[in-house]
Formats: structure tokens, sequence, C-alpha cells
């Protein structure tokens, strides 16, 4: 088992792509620069999976910036050298197109927008020199008043997709909109894998499939020679400080899904431990402490004695006595 965490690093000062303004003339290659820097800091903590951010080439498939649309080949050197060193350092890379890219759309614009973005993320795995296990992350999307001609769209926009997507992609059970059971009826008609998302089960569930079922169900969607990959979070109990004007601030119960800061580390181990019984998987942390809550995991492992049922990848270093 891996765990690891998505874009943002919190302990070193680097960002997880190159977010300046157009003007600025931001490019994949500063991006690849922060990218190779977080893959030499996880490498050190012992941290063996990473999230890259979807802005990794910024304004790439924006139709109005087409200045912006040749960064993968000039890029192309830097790409070969962060899939090298991820290779290297033995780091399962991944990749999550943003909210808007929607497959099932009634819009044709829009559906052929989110092959383009898909593309996108599909060419900078393959231009890395990733393995199968690359894989990028999408949710089914929108429902539009009517879920089963919403999900015969998904399933025969799948089918239409190129074969480098298709190769690459695989669906997540969401937290309001499509359930493990939704998903899963997508597989049988594609056969694209499922990353099952625990928080969004217990927000979103399917009457008959408890947490070890549903995970068991979609952990059964991945090919023999590919480790399933898998999402794990808690919802925060935070309450947030809303700023109206002329005002003080008003405090307001926390959204339903939101992500707590860390991971509560007995409820994970307790997690771990239920699926003993299953085929080993990998485990994206989602919470907003980032490289913080990997690590506060594995020392409690570590200080636990506990470790996976198919061993855990990775692992703080530890600090030679004398």
């Amino acid at each position: 088992m891996r765990i690891g965490f998505a874009c943002v690093v919190l302990g070193i000062d680097v960002r997880a792509h190159d977010a300046r303004r157009p003007e600025n003339g931001p490019h994949l290659r500063t991006s690849l620069e922060y990218v190779r820097q977080i893959l030499a800091y996880c490498g050190e903590q012992g941290i063996r999976m990473y999230r890259l951010s979807s802005n990794i080439a910024p304004y790439f498939t924006d139709p109005k910036r087409p200045q912006f649309g040749r960064q993968l080949e000039e890029a192309h050197d830097d790409l070969a050298l962060t899939g090298a060193l991820a290779r290297t350092l033995d780091i399962r890379l991944s990749s999550h197109p943003g909210q808007y890219t929607v497959l099932n759309s009634p819009t044709p614009a829009i559906r052929a927008a989110a092959v383009r973005e898909l593309q996108y993320h599909a060419d900078v795995l393959d231009m890395m020199g990733l393995p199968p296990p690359a894989k990028m992350i999408l949710h089914v999307g929108g429902v539009y008043g009517d879920k089963p001609p919403a999900l015969a769209r998904f399933i025969a926009a799948y089918q239409e997709l190129p074969a480098a997507i298709r190769a690459r992609l695989v669906i997540e059970n969401d937290d309001r909109l499509y359930s493990v059971g939704d998903a899963l009826q997508v597989h049988a008609a594609t056969g694209v894998p499922v990353v099952f998302d625990n928080l969004h089960h217990a927000l979103n569930g399917t009457p008959g499939l408890d947490e070890h079922a549903a995970l068991a169900a979609c952990l059964a969607t991945w090919p023999a020679d590919v480790i399933p990959k898998t999402h794990y979070s808690d919802a925060t109990t935070e309450m947030t400080a809303v700023k109206v004007k002329g005002k003080a601030p008003r405090l307001q119960a926390p959204r339903p899904g939101a992500h707590a800061d860390f991971i509560d580390p007995a409820a994970f181990a307790a997690y771990v431990q239920a699926a003993a019984d299953l085929r080993d998987f990998d485990v994206m942390f989602e919470a907003k402490a980032k490289d913080q809550a990997v690590l506060r995991i594995m020392d409690y492992f570590a200080d636990q004695g506990i470790q996976p049922a198919h061993g855990l990848v990775g692992g703080r270093p530890v600090a030679s006595g004398g």
C-alpha cells in the first residue's frame, strides 16, 4: 500500500504549478521544476504517491489563449526528466481534471472541451513515460434532471474516447449524484476502473453495499496487473467564519463532505485492517494538511507497529543513533 497526497505541499516552500498570470508568461517547464522539487521531497520523506496539479500546463486548453497551446512540445525534455525522476523514486503519479471537465454534458461543446482536457492530462502522463498505474480520475458528471440518460451519455462518450485516454481514465463515486452503484453500472458497460472514495460513499451510499463491500466491489473493477487507487478522507467538524460586510463574522457549519485537515489515525488503521482480506490497494489522502497528513499517519503506523496486510510502500526514514 502506498499513501499519498494531492497537489499542494506544505513541508517545503514550493508551488504545485506555475500560477503566474497570463501576461507574465507561465509555463509547463516552470511547473515541472516545482514538481521535481516536490518529488525529491517526497522521496526524502518516504511518500510514494502524489497527484499532479490539473493546472500544471497553465492555460494550455484555454481556446482564448492559443499562445499557450505548444507547452507540451516545448517542455518535451522536462516532461521526460520529471517522469524519469518519479520512476527512480518509485512514486506513483496521478492527475484529476477539474470540475468543469464534464463528459456527460448534454451540450456538445462542453463534451468536446472535456475531451480536450482529458487528452491534455493523458498526454502529460504519456510524455512523462509513466507506467499504467498513473491514472487520471474523473467524476461521472451532472444528472441534468434525469440520471439514466445522463449515465448513458457518459457511457457513449467514454466509448468514443481515443484509446490513449481510455488507458489512463478511471472514475470515482461522488458525494451527491453518482454513488458507487452508479459507477459500477458505468464499469459494467465500459470496463472503466472505479476509484472508491470512503467519504463520498458515507454521504452518498448504495443500498446493500456497506463500506467494506463497496470498497471490494470497486477494487474488483481494476485489472489484475494494476494496483487499484482509492481516496480516503475525514469530514471536517470545524465551524468556519464567514465575513459579512459591515458586521462581525458569523460562524457557519461546515459543508457536508468538506475535508478535515488531518486523517484520524485510529479510524484509518481500522479501515486498513478491515480490508486485510481484499487485494492490495493504494490510498490518496484528500486532507487539507496534505503531506503533513500523510506523515502523521506514517508516524502513527510506525509507533503502533501497524503494517497493512500487503505492506506499506515507503515510510519515514529512520534516524541513525549515536
